[in-house]
C-alpha cells in the first residue's frame, strides 16, 4: 500500500511551492481541463517552450483527473507526441479523459491545444490505481 500524502508542494498545482506553476484545474463531467501560459523561464530554445514542461502538464492532468473521479493512481507509462513547437506566451488548454478503467489500471489520454484549437501535444497514459491517498 502506498501512502500518497499531499503537502501542497506539487510543482504543477501545489499552492505552497514557491517555484511551482500553481495551476487550477476544473472538472466538467469526466473531462478535466486547465490553462497554462508559459513564460520565458519555461523555454528550451529561445522563446520555444521546453517539451518537458508540456509533458509534465500532460502527466499531471491525467493523474489529477483520476484523483478527482475517486480513482487515485500514479503514472506507470506515458507515451507523448509533441506535434508542434509552442512559443513562450501562448495560452494552452490541457484536457484529459479516462478511456478505460479496471480495478488495477486506468488508460487515459490528454492533449494540449492552442487558442486556435490546434493540437500541439498528445499523451496516452497507463496509470496504476492506488489504495491510499490523503
Amino acid at each position: 500500500m502506498i501512502d500518497m500524502t499531499d503537502d501542497g508542494y506539487c510543482f504543477v498545482c501545489g499552492p505552497n511551492n514557491p517555484i511551482g506553476l500553481k495551476l487550477d484545474f476544473s472538472l466538467d463531467g469526466e473531462i478535466m481541463t486547465t490553462e497554462f501560459v508559459p513564460r520565458k523561464e519555461h523555454q528550451g530554445y529561445t522563446d520555444i517552450v521546453h517539451g518537458g514542461i508540456i509533458s509534465t502538464l500532460l502527466d499531471e492532468i491525467m493523474v489529477k483527473l483520476a484523483i478527482e473521479l475517486g480513482m487515485p493512481a500514479i503514472t506507470a507509462q506515458m507515451d507523448i507526441r509533441l506535434k508542434k513547437s509552442v512559443k513562450v506566451g501562448s495560452r494552452l488548454t490541457f484536457s484529459a479523459e479516462i478511456l478505460e478503467a479496471t480495478s488495477k489500471l486506468l488508460i487515459t489520454q490528454a492533449k494540449a491545444v492552442t487558442d486556435d484549437n490546434e493540437i500541439v501535444a498528445e499523451a496516452k497514459g497507463k496509470l496504476v490505481r492506488i489504495n491510499t491517498f490523503r
